[in-house]
């Protein structure tokens, strides 16, 4: 049995897949039911989350932990100790010591795990860069008050509820990920206009920040009324246009009179790539996608959420054959591992590079 100290869900997952394990997860308690079983024995229904994911794990009668779990109100910051394999039911725990987090560790949890929090850092400041590179000031300023005013909430968005991206923070990778595609695009197709579809990958999924946010203290992401009844792209639509007043507003517009193309062109423009981000109207976009950044932008979108599909199926699905794992949705088939790239040859002896 391998032994083992602090872990994730998602890391404890893939370590149960191969074998009983011990470990311990911090983690918190986003839902817990008590069912029973078709000989009516009680039984609890948990799941718990972290930064990375969530675990289901069914708890029976008879175990001791039974009565501590049934006894936590639900968003319990917990520690999870013991010893872990995958079975029928999913993920099962065999002499699990459940206690309540002290602050300090709750504190570092909420901050999320040490390689996932460096990334999503990482993410962001790519983003500011991207952003303080931009050539049209308007659209620069844009940008510059959107992550002033809401920076923070970016940090706590998740780009979709299950599929990609569905964590604390997903926005800001998917995001990132979109941008640092969209300059590759760009250096590729330099007709087009980079500026405005950097800031489209920005604000495609703005009013996910409304519809998709984490609270600052949990990691269950809930339903609002707003994100029901409009939608994340009549949000971001919204958000935009309360933006671009501000920016208006600031004593150096009045140098952006002069500029070509007009500014309420640029607004318009970026509106379009919002509303069309979808590429479809049954897909929930009020307009197709009708100029080449809007098109680029549908595209950059579907290859930025897709790839991070494969990326999850790679970590969480089960084998079915060497190199073969089981399907995930929404993906329409089970996935094969990608072929590795060639490393550059790097010869050595006399003839090695100095």
């Amino acid at each position: 049995m391998a032994r083992m100290e602090q872990v994730s869900l998602m890391e404890l997952g893939k370590l149960a897949a191969e074998g009983q394990v011990e470990a311990e997860v911090f983690a918190q308690i986003s839902q817990c039911a008590q069912k029973l079983t078709k000989s009516n024995k009680p039984y609890l229904d948990v799941t718990f989350a972290d930064a990375e994911g969530s675990m289901g794990l069914k708890v029976w009668e008879d175990k001791p932990w039974f009565r501590v779990l049934a006894s936590l109100p639900l968003r319990s910051f917990v520690s999870l100790r013991g010893q872990w394999t995958k079975g029928s039911f999913g993920m099962e725990a065999a002499d699990l010591d459940v206690r309540l987090l002290e602050e300090a560790e709750k504190e570092s949890f909420l901050a999320g795990s040490g390689t996932l929090k460096k990334k999503q850092e990482a993410d962001l400041k790519e983003i500011c860069v991207l952003i303080k590179n931009m050539n049209d000031p308007r659209i620069r300023a844009l940008c510059v008050e959107f992550i002033e005013q809401f920076g923070e909430r970016l940090q706590r968005a998740a780009a979709a509820r299950t599929y990609h991206h569905a964590r604390r923070g997903g926005l800001v990778e998917h995001v990132a990920g979109m941008m640092r595609t969209a300059s590759a695009v760009c250096q590729a197709n330099p007709e087009l206009n980079r500026d405005l579809l950097l800031a489209g990958c920005l604000f495609h999924d703005c009013g996910k920040l409304w519809e998709n946010c984490y609270p600052k203290e949990d990691f269950t992401m809930p339903y609002s009324e707003a994100g029901e009844l409009l939608g994340h792209i009549p949000l971001g639509i919204e958000l935009v246009n309360n933006l671009w007043k501000r920016i208006m507003a600031l004593p150096e517009a009045d140098s952006w009179k002069t500029l070509d193309p007009p500014s309420p062109d640029v607004r318009m423009h970026l509106l379009h790539l919002i509303a069309s981000h979808h590429g479809e109207l049954a897909f929930g976009s009020p307009v197709f996608p009708k100029t080449p950044e809007a098109v680029a932008l549908h595209y950059i979108d579907n290859l930025d959420a897709k790839l991070e599909m494969f990326r999850s199926a790679y970590e969480t699905s089960e084998a079915l054959a060497p190199k073969v794992l089981q399907r995930k949705a929404p993906l329409p088939a089970n996935v094969v591992l990608p072929l590795p790239s060639v490393l550059p040859f790097i010869p050595d002896g006399p003839d090695a590079m100095p």
